[in-house]
């Protein structure tokens, strides 16, 4: 009896194994399948797989970070172009990008800028002032810029998307608080530094009245680059003073419950938020480090975490660029924007920026020229961009609160990062940086095969 019912187990699991499927969705580098979707029949335990093949082993008992969302910067230049189209053009693309349906990037996770950043049509604060003056007291906030094009967007946005969240970065702030009194570089005044600390909790709190919660800030992008414009120089131990004694403590006393981020810079200097994090009463108001990767490498997010590993690493923005090409772009944003930060800890990814017009405008006197984003909005017609396809490949198919599980590979041209889904499901984002590749993917009593075109993104969920 025993023998029988053992064989009735085996053949019922091999009837179960053969009848499971997934979806593979793939985008080739040369463009010519972009999110192309093909099912998979799994193959029994007892079948034998292409011993030649590349083989992905999936391990969902070791687990890492949560994930809190995949997105774009969506740029006080990206909100103008989108609120200049025809009504019926803008509600089709806002639920396109924030929209959870099988055709929309189901995007999760933006970054706006705290006044203006270099791509707004021209520079500002919440509180610009005649030469000279200053305003200690904040009497004169507004966010009036904001309200001509951001805040309108932001609202549509979250109507099709109640769950997204809002990270905020200033990229410089009012003049007359700065060494220089001037837009581009020049540090934080000392003596501001109370004044500064009650501008975000007041700029919160206003967007809070607009119906816009902010779910977090970081306090200067790019600390360490005075030449963007508008910018700010702000080095470690003045983050770590000005969060320490300013801005944690008010945040703290008002119950603010917006994360603070640190430094939102290059990956070169890991150092920089390791300073402010080794200060134990600074470390208590920080949530996350952020980084950049326009110098570095993606394993320095990963010295971040080993030294503090109780505080989350985000990554929050890489440009495409006039001068890049599609296939060059996928293939390496996809390697070490998404797949190497996120195998580094990271538990967001995002990029720089949602959209521009055929010139790259708006930008700012000496900010970006050459920032592509992931859409072209030209009068009324509308492109989609490399990095439509960088996010998209992963925002479209791994929701927030997907939980980072071991995978490993045995072949070098082949980048592969693993989820468990919240739905239970299991999700992988799978590279080919090579030639045409068979795979074998197998996790627990799970065994699947495919091919992998050359140079190629695939996504998997089973």
């Amino acid at each position: 009896m025993r023998k029988i019912l053992q064989k009735f187990i085996a053949f019922s699991w091999m009837f179960c194994s053969l009848q499971a499927s997934a979806q593979i969705f793939t985008t080739t580098a040369n463009g010519l399948v972009k999110f192309k979707e093909q099912a998979l029949v799994a193959s029994s335990s007892q079948q034998q797989l292409n011993e030649a093949a590349t083989t992905i082993q999936v391990d969902s008992k070791l687990r890492f970070q949560t994930m809190e969302g995949f997105g774009y910067a969506l740029t006080g230049g990206s909100a103008q172009l989108i609120d200049q189209l025809a009504p019926a053009q803008q509600k089709a693309i806002l639920k396109e990008i924030f929209g959870k349906g099988p055709k929309d990037l189901g995007v999760s996770y933006i970054r706006i800028s705290m006044g203006a950043s270099d791509l707004d049509a021209h520079v500002f604060s919440y509180n610009d002032l005649p030469k000279g003056a200053t305003d200690s007291a904040l009497t004169n906030f507004s966010l009036s810029e904001d309200t001509l094009h951001l805040i309108p967007i932001l609202k549509k946005a979250l109507a099709i998307q109640p769950g997204l969240k809002i990270m905020a970065s200033p990229w410089s702030p009012p003049v007359w608080m700065k060494s220089n009194n001037g837009s581009m570089g020049g540090s934080l005044l000392k003596k501001y530094y109370a004044s500064y600390a009650q501008y975000f909790l007041k700029y919160i709190k206003a967007m809070k009245a607009k119906g816009i919660s902010i779910s977090s800030i970081t306090m200067q992008n790019e600390p360490e680059h005075g030449g963007n414009n508008p910018s700010l120089l702000m080095n470690s131990e003045e983050q770590k003073e000005f969060l320490r004694d300013y801005l944690g403590p008010i945040f703290k006393k008002e119950k603010i419950k917006s994360e603070i981020v640190l430094f939102d810079h290059n990956a070169d200097h890991p150092n920089y938020p390791i300073n402010i994090l080794d200060d134990a009463k600074a470390k208590s108001y920080a949530a996350a480090t952020a980084f950049h990767l326009y110098l570095g490498k993606e394993d320095a997010l990963s010295e971040v975490h080993q030294k503090h590993p109780d505080k989350k690493i985000y990554f929050t923005e890489q440009w495409t660029g006039a001068k890049g090409s599609f296939d060059g772009d996928l293939i390496w944003h996809l390697e070490h924007i998404v797949i190497g930060t996120i195998q580094n800890w990271s538990s967001l990814v995002l990029e720089w920026n949602l959209a521009a017009n055929a010139k790259f405008e708006p930008h700012t006197p000496m900010g970006c020229t050459e920032c592509k984003g992931a859409f072209t909005i030209q009068d009324q017609a509308i492109n989609r961009n490399v990095s439509y396809y960088i996010i998209g490949q992963i925002s479209k198919y791994i929701q927030p609160g997907a939980i980072r599980i071991q995978s490993s590979v045995n072949n070098e041209s082949i980048k592969t990062v693993a989820f468990a889904l919240p739905n239970g499901k299991k999700g992988l984002l799978v590279l080919n940086t090579s030639v045409e590749k068979e795979i074998n993917l197998k996790e627990g009593l799970h065994q699947y095969h495919f091919t992998m075109p050359a140079q190629s993104a695939s996504t998997i969920i089973w």
